[in-house]
């Protein structure tokens, strides 16, 4: 049973998983290739001085690829849930409705997090061929947020899906919009490694979310 509740993730989420996938591959390279031409015409050196001395990790413009990747599969995956009716057949399965549910954001979960971690690891090698590996590790590190912000953009947009009215949904998006504006309100190198973990809490707290609109669907809760 759980293979067929993940294949039917897969077969609603394969389109906008692979077109995210293109899109991220292609911003990447494309910022790795900048650098790389600046790497040829003025050497490495200008990379290792331009992360000491300025505030940049130099991939600034990769940081809403992760976020804009959590939104759009979370609303390819729950969406029609709601708009065609399917919740409810979902939920008449013969599987425990909780583990459904958990199954199905673990899916979108592991997906978000697969094509972050593939892309932290193009940026490493790349970089690391440039620069020395604490320096890396501080481009990474800084990286991390925004990665976070692809969690919060799907786990929170999923509960928006999964809410049945439309007054609540209005303030699940304004709280997510508070916490991406939070996840990205500085852009200095580093400047939320000590609060990082409570940020993760935060962003978990969607997951409960998911549960509650479940809840308020099935006590016919409906715009």
């Amino acid at each position: 049973m759980n293979k067929m509740i993940l294949y039917k993730e897969w077969l609603k989420t394969r389109w906008p998983l692979l077109g995210m996938a293109a899109v991220m591959v292609a911003f990447t390279f494309y910022s790795l290739l900048n650098l790389a031409k600046v790497v040829e015409f003025r050497g490495a050196d200008i990379l290792w001085s331009t992360l000491v001395f300025k505030e940049t990790v130099l991939i600034e413009q990769l940081k809403y690829l992760p976020a804009l990747a959590g939104a759009v599969l979370s609303v390819a995956q729950f969406l029609p849930e709601m708009t065609r009716k399917r919740l409810k057949l979902t939920l008449h399965l013969p599987y425990p409705q909780g583990k459904m549910i958990a199954l199905m954001a673990l899916y979108g979960m592991a997906a978000v997090t697969l094509l972050s971690l593939l892309q932290a690891l193009v940026i490493g090698i790349v970089l690391g061929r440039w620069i020395v590996s604490e320096l890396v590790v501080r481009v990474l590190v800084t990286a991390a947020v925004w990665y976070l912000a692809g969690w919060a953009t799907y786990l929170w947009m999923a509960a928006i899906c999964l809410e049945p009215t439309w007054r609540m949904r209005i303030v699940l998006l304004l709280i997510l919009a508070g916490l991406v504006w939070l996840l990205f309100l500085s852009g200095i190198p580093e400047a939320y490694n000590d609060f990082l973990p409570w940020l993760v809490l935060y962003v978990l707290c969607g997951a409960v979310l998911l549960y509650h609109g479940v809840a308020r669907f099935k006590e016919g809760l409906q715009d």
